[in-house]
């Protein structure tokens, strides 16, 4: 029976990208708790990699996903909702969808924070429907070593982007695809 393992993997994808309650389904409330997870979660990260902490006072605006669900078998999925602050403030709300598809399995929590270095980097978050990650702007993804030599003056790139808080285990070889899109709380 080869669609049972199918099943486990559809189920798996589904219980991934149902888990959080979404903000722009239950409104203001959620939205604000939103906003306050997005800034402890950058606080949590500017407080353990120097250039994090460095990037949030230089950059146009960080985009931040305190936890993203990432499930597969196979077939795989990942979802997580994020807040837009700039210079602190909640300016907007966007979640992360993701697919993928290859040898995989297992399931991991994380998070994750885009610092928008430039205004272009910044319109082309809205510009298109759905920021697409791997288009558009030049995105630099930043491991921990990165993170804690680099200094400004060697820096020239549009996004900064950090992975923080895993949890969980993931394995597998696969081919993914990420999409952050605008939500609207109501």
């Amino acid at each position: 029976m080869k669609t049972r393992p199918l099943a486990a993997a559809l189920a798996i994808v589904a219980l991934a990208c149902t888990g959080p309650v979404l903000a722009q389904d239950k409104g203001k409330t959620e939205a604000a708790k939103l906003a306050t997870a997005s800034r402890a979660a950058l606080k949590q990260l500017s407080a353990t990699v120097p250039l994090a902490k460095t990037l949030s006072t230089t950059a146009e605006a960080v985009l931040v996903f305190p936890e993203i669900t990432k499930a597969g078998f196979g077939i795989g999925g990942q979802y997580g909702e994020g807040t837009l602050l700039k210079k602190g403030a909640a300016a907007g709300y966007y979640k992360t969808t993701g697919a993928s598809f290859g040898l995989q399995a297992g399931g991991q929590k994380y998070g994750y924070a885009m610092f928008f270095m430039n205004a272009k980097a910044l319109d082309q978050l809205d510009n298109a429907n759905g920021f697409e990650v791997g288009v558009g702007p030049s995105i630099v993804v930043v491991d921990e070593g990165m993170g804690k030599s680099t200094t400004t003056k060697t820096l020239k790139d549009d996004v900064y982007a950090f992975i923080f808080g895993q949890k969980g285990l993931m394995a597998g070889l696969g081919i993914q695809g990420n999409k952050i899109s605008k939500i609207t709380p109501k």
